[in-house]
C-alpha cells in the first residue's frame, strides 16, 4: 500500500476520532434529591448508564444534589445561563415566581394516581404549559423535557383519621401556600414546620399529621414507629418532578438525541414510581400485620369530597394571577375529560 495513502488514511481516522470526542456532552443536572435518596442512588446506578448506551457515550449526564451548585429555587437561573445544563427538581420550588408553579407542582388532593399524572404531563397539557411558564421566566432559555411525579405520598398521623370530619381541629404540618388553604377550608390547623422537625414535633404533639413524604420515605425515618395511622394511598400530594434542560445546548443535539432524551426521562420517572410502588405495597403489607398500626385507606367518596373542598381553595389560591389561573383551567378540563372532577 502506498505509504501516502497510509499517512492519509491516519489522518482521516485521527480527525474523525477528534470530531466524535468533540461531540461527546456531558450535562452537569441538579436534582431537588440528597445523595442518600433512593431516588438519587436509582437515578445514578440504573439510569445515567442507560442514557450513555442509548446515545453511544454521546451525551452523559453529571448528577448533583440538591444545593450542590446553585441553591434548591435557583436552577432556572442557571440552567439558562449556562451554569447547568438541565434540573431533575420540583416544579414547586419556583412557587414564589408565579403561583402556577405551584399549581403545576403539587395540585393539592387533585389526582388520585400517579399515572393520572403522567397522562397530564404527556397527553393533557401539562408539559405545554410547564414550557410556557418556563418561556416567561427564563426568556425562552430553558427547554421542558418531561415531568411526572414518582410517588403518591402518604399521610403521617398520630390520630386517626379516616374520613374529611376527622380533620377537623387537627394540627397538621403542611406547606405554606396551597396545601395550608386546603388544609384549613376542611377546619384542620395548618403548622409551618421545616422538614428537620416534623419527626420530633409529631412525637411530641405539637402536630397530629404531617404532609411529609412517601410511605417508603416515611419509614426510613421511623414515622410509622411514632405515628401509628398513617393514611395510605395519600389524600393530599403527588409533587411533580420535572426535566428542564437548557434550550440552546438542547438545540445543538441532533434529532435522534432529542427524542432519546424525552424517551429517557419518561422510561425513568415511570421506572422510579414503579420501584418505590413495590416498596411502599411491602411496607403496608408489613404494617397491616402489624396490631399496633392502623393502615387507613379512605373510601373514594371521602376522597372525592375532599377534592371538592380543595377545588374551592385552588380557585382562591390562583384569583388574580392570570398564568396561576390559566395553569389551573388546563388541570381542571383533563379531570372533567378523565372523569376526576364533574362539569
Amino acid at each position: 500500500m502506498n505509504p501516502w495513502s497510509i499517512t492519509a488514511a491516519s489522518t482521516a481516522v485521527l480527525a474523525l476520532s477528534i470530531g466524535t470526542a468533540a461531540a461527546q456532552d456531558v450535562w452537569k443536572v441538579q436534582t431537588s434529591m440528597t445523595a442518600g435518596e433512593s431516588y438519587y442512588q436509582d437515578i445514578e446506578q440504573h439510569w445515567l448508564p442507560k442514557l450513555e448506551a442509548m446515545t453511544d457515550g454521546r451525551l452523559t449526564i453529571e448528577l448533583t444534589p440538591v444545593g450542590s451548585v446553585v441553591p434548591h429555587n435557583e436552577t432556572m437561573d442557571a440552567i439558562a445561563i449556562g451554569v447547568l445544563q438541565g434540573d431533575i427538581t420540583s416544579t414547586s420550588y419556583f412557587a414564589g415566581r408565579s403561583k402556577a408553579f405551584s399549581v403545576m407542582g403539587d395540585l393539592i388532593a387533585g389526582y388520585d394516581r400517579p399515572e393520572e399524572i403522567a397522562l397530564f404531563c404527556y397527553h393533557g397539557g401539562g408539559r405545554e404549559m410547564l414550557q410556557e411558564l418556563f418561556d416567561q421566566y427564563s426568556n425562552g432559555a430553558v427547554k421542558v423535557i418531561g415531568c411526572g411525579t414518582p410517588a403518591r405520598e402518604a399521610f403521617v398521623a398520630a390520630v386517626p383519621i379516616r374520613s374529611v370530619a376527622d380533620l377537623e381541629g387537627k394540627k397538621v404540618r403542611s406547606p405554606e401556600g396551597l396545601a395550608a388553604e386546603v388544609f384549613k377550608r376542611v377546619g384542620a390547623a395548618p403548622v409551618g414546620l421545616p422538614a428537620a422537625e416534623t419527626y420530633t414535633s409529631v412525637d411530641k404533639g405539637v402536630v397530629d399529621a404531617a404532609d411529609f413524604s412517601s410511605y417508603t420515605m416515611n419509614d426510613s425515618l421511623g414515622f410509622q414507629q411514632i405515628a401509628k395511622y398513617p393514611i395510605y394511598p395519600g389524600i393530599h400530594s403527588m409533587p411533580i418532578i420535572q426535566f428542564t434542560v437548557n434550550q440552546a445546548a438542547y438545540d445543538a443535539l441532533d434529532e435522534s438525541l432529542q427524542v432519546t432524551l424525552d424517551v429517557w426521562y419518561q422510561a425513568m420517572i415511570n421506572d422510579l414510581r414503579l420501584r418505590n410502588d413495590i416498596s411502599d405495597q411491602q411496607l403496608v403489607a408489613r404494617d397491616r400485620a402489624d396490631p399496633d398500626i392502623e393502615v387507613i385507606d379512605w373510601p373514594q367518596e371521602e376522597r372525592d369530597k375532599f377534592r371538592a373542598i380543595a377545588r374551592e381553595a385552588w380557585a382562591e389560591y390562583v384569583a388574580g394571577d392570570p398564568l396561576a389561573e390559566k395553569a389551573l383551567e388546563v388541570n381542571i378540563d383533563f379531570m372533567k375529560r378523565t372523569g376526576l372532577l364533574a362539569e
